[in-house]
């Protein structure tokens, strides 16, 4: 009698148990690659020459968003997306990037994904490539501290203010901008780890970097493996813990430099940028691995994804030749308000609870992460939090034609908007808005002030409907006013954006009404 009790207690004690890890918070982890094209995966593009075996797997064992964009052309505003749910353009930061001196872009009283996560109780971490401000000690006051060309004269034994753990993260380790923009330090939560002892700077194209002061631990072209072995130590330490863990775990490739290790050197028979592509799907692969090791691989909640499109820093003609296209047919590329600027991979893997080799069509945001994560874990957002943030979580559910958000925003290097509802997409300006033509007056004078693509016919943006459709467009153009004005694209009240109202780039949207 007492052994049928006990090994019925025991049953229901495993049952409980196995309720209890299954039912668990999960661990999460967001890759972000940096510069890196949505052709440049091969789960996307099978044609490409650069073969992407690792994240090939994530796409094959989790969902596949086939229409998933930044909300910026270029990086610091997509982090700051990622990192807050709301639209980069409501920042001050209208457009451009920040330097590696610039001050912080994220306010210390913001709610933030980071936050949101310790307040579910999670470990949460920061490694890799930050590009959104902190507060350096400066010896000396300065008028204007982005410009990306200036070297400033930093206290650098002085702890760092404003920075990581400030927005968010329990553990932070990583450098203030990218690995082409000086300073060029480590700092480990508010501290740089190793003084800079020496000036480096590299001309090479590909491979090349500013000019700026260098920490004595700090070489380029081991960067992306340090980072990668501090990922594995992160996830090593805190496999087991009371408490789940986040890591945002941004990378510097293969944005420039571009300096793959020896060990990557010429194996994808491309160009040095196809090389590097290699070395970042290798970092995938021993981020899975560690997780896979350490047991936790069903319950983690893994994202791959990149901030903008491919640079033409990778060389689009020596591509080409071989028969590759990073923007996989999409026009344009880094900086540009066209799709190859913002539509990029987007693979989402959690063994636990999703069915592999989905695909989904549904237009999602990298802003809408942070609603994603409190629909998870059923926690509730400030109602000035995540102004942009629609969650996911119904497609990662097995709802691949549930529509996520209803439209979403674009927005460019030179801070240019479009909108995009269904296969309609309306851009706010005759060119580019970025790096590609058509980009000078010369070339814009003779052009029609707005742009209209039919997607869904036309995903290469060839052919301008904007006088075929003008009911249409004028639709696009109202929503994108009030998404602007109301200072929010999710329910939820009225709210301001920072710095100025009324920008240039919409001027004409007012004085429209």
């Amino acid at each position: 009698m007492k052994t049928t009790i006990l090994s019925t207690f025991f049953l229901f004690c495993l049952i409980g148990l196995g309720w209890a890890q299954s039912d668990a918070s999960p661990n999460i982890i967001y890759i972000l690659a940096d510069d890196m094209g949505i052709g440049d995966a091969s789960c996307y593009n099978p044609e490409g020459k650069i073969k992407t075996i690792h994240i090939d797997r994530m796409a094959n064992n989790g969902i596949k968003f086939t229409d998933a964009h930044t909300s910026s052309a270029v990086c610091t505003p997509t982090r700051y997306g990622i990192i807050t749910g709301r639209y980069n353009w409501r920042s001050t930061l209208k457009s451009g990037v920040l330097g590696g001196f610039s001050a912080p872009l994220i306010d210390s009283d913001r709610f933030t994904v980071g936050k949101l996560l310790q307040g579910a109780g999670y470990h949460t971490g920061f490694i890799g490539k930050w590009h959104l401000g902190w507060d350096w000690a400066f010896k000396q006051e300065y008028e204007n501290i982005d410009n990306l060309n200036t070297i400033l004269e930093v206290d650098y034994t002085q702890p760092i203010k404003n920075g990581p753990n400030q927005v968010g993260f329990n553990f932070a380790y990583g450098f203030s901008s990218s690995l082409d923009i000086p300073p060029y330090v480590y700092i480990e939560n508010d501290r740089v780890t190793a003084l800079p002892e020496k000036m480096t700077v590299n001309v090479d194209d590909k491979g090349f970097w500013r000019e700026g002061p260098t920490g004595a631990d700090f070489e380029h072209v081991k960067v992306l493996s340090n980072l990668t072995q501090k990922a594995v130590d992160f996830i090593d330490d805190n496999a087991h813990k009371e408490k789940p863990f986040f890591l945002y775990f941004p990378l510097p490739a293969p944005h420039t430099p571009i300096l793959p290790t020896t060990e990557f050197m010429g194996k994808s028979n491309t160009n040095m940028y196809g090389d590097f592509v290699l070395q970042v799907d290798d970092v995938v692969g021993k981020i899975v691995a560690e997780l896979e090791r350490k047991g936790v691989l069903d319950n983690t909640l893994l994202i791959f994804t990149s901030d903008n499109g491919c640079s033409p820093k990778a060389n689009f003609a020596e591509l080409a030749k071989v028969g590759h296209d990073p923007s996989d047919g999409f026009r344009g590329h880094k900086a540009d308000i066209y799709e190859g600027g913002h539509r990029v991979p987007f693979i989402v893997q959690w063994p636990a609870k999703i069915a592999g080799g989905k695909t989904t069509e549904q237009i999602i945001c990298t802003t809408d992460f942070m609603a994603t994560v409190a629909d998870i874990l059923d926690q509730e957002m400030p109602k000035n939090a995540g102004e942009d943030s629609f969650s996911f979580l119904k497609v990662l559910n097995g709802a691949i034609d549930a529509e996520v958000r209803p439209s979403v925003i674009h927005h460019s290097i030179e801070g240019r908007f479009a909108i995009r509802k269904g296969n309609w997409k309306l851009i706010a300006w005759p060119g580019s808005g970025g790096w590609t033509a058509p980009r000078s007056a010369k070339e814009l004078v003779s052009l029609p002030i707005m742009q209209l693509f039919d997607l869904s016919k036309d995903p290469a943006e060839q052919t301008n409907l904007i006088e075929d459709f003008p009911e249409v467009a004028s639709l696009l153009k109202k929503e994108m006013i009030s998404l602007i004005k109301n200072g929010r694209s999710t329910p939820g009240p009225k709210l301001k954006n920072d710095g100025q109202e009324i920008w240039n780039e919409v001027r004409w949207a007012y004085e429209a009404q």
